[in-house]
């Protein structure tokens, strides 16, 4: 019988690529598609407006939290719009964030897909992701977040920068808009998902915002 000949094993390959040591450029894993990116989203302020938003518990540091994000999303170059709720009655929006959102759309349903034009405008820029703030968080905020879930659109709630007058709506509000498909996260966590790496004169300024005091009331 002849010997069958045996083949030497050859050594096993890398399982990294083998760019990593040749390339400039570090070798990154692709992003989740649960992160949201300049590129891909946007951030929809939902009905902060002065009449109401005195009555929430530390509506300062809901305030503060809503203008760091429009703030950092204007550095990152992320879409920014608002509502107003019935703004004859409830008054319009606090200042400090209406001087930084333009021209608001107001509108008379509790949801904000009663301004379906700005949800067309989210279509027409490929944007499919929503990072939603506001008031009040088991009433507006939460038929928006519901509406936009049924219409296709990925939602993100900043918890720290959505609000309600009592506890209970603010917490069931939360659990239930999760429990139908929405994101919670918070305001630095966003900032810093937009912002995505370190290094860049945008992310010293968004550190900036992140190093901002919280105010007396929080």
């Amino acid at each position: 019988m002849i010997a069958a000949r045996i083949r030497p094993l050859r050594a096993a390959r890398p399982i990294w690529p083998q760019s990593v040591e040749t390339m400039n450029e570090p070798v990154r894993l692709p992003r989740s598609p649960e992160l949201m990116s300049r590129g891909d989203s946007a951030l929809l302020v939902v009905d902060v407006q002065g009449k109401l938003v005195s009555l929430i518990p530390h509506h300062q540091r809901l305030v503060w939290n809503i203008r760091r994000l429009i703030d950092g999303a204007k550095i990152l170059g992320v879409p920014v719009t608002g509502t107003e709720q019935y703004p004859r009655g409830l008054g319009p929006t606090t200042e400090v964030l209406a001087s930084r959102l333009g021209e608001i759309p107001s509108k008379l349903t509790f949801s904000c897909g009663g301004c379906p034009q700005l949800f067309d405008g989210f279509r027409d820029a490929g944007i499919y992701k929503l990072l939603v703030v506001g008031i009040e968080a088991h009433v507006c905020v939460q038929q928006t977040v519901l509406d936009a879930l049924a219409d296709g659109f990925q939602i993100y709630l900043a918890v720290d920068a959505v609000g309600a007058r009592h506890d209970i709506d603010y917490q069931t509000a939360l659990r239930r808009m999760e429990s139908s498909g929405a994101t919670l996260t918070t305001t630095e966590a966003a900032l810093f998902e937009w912002c995505d790496a370190a290094g860049t004169s945008e992310f010293k300024q968004v550190s900036a915002l992140v190093r901002e005091t919280e105010p007396s009331d929080a």
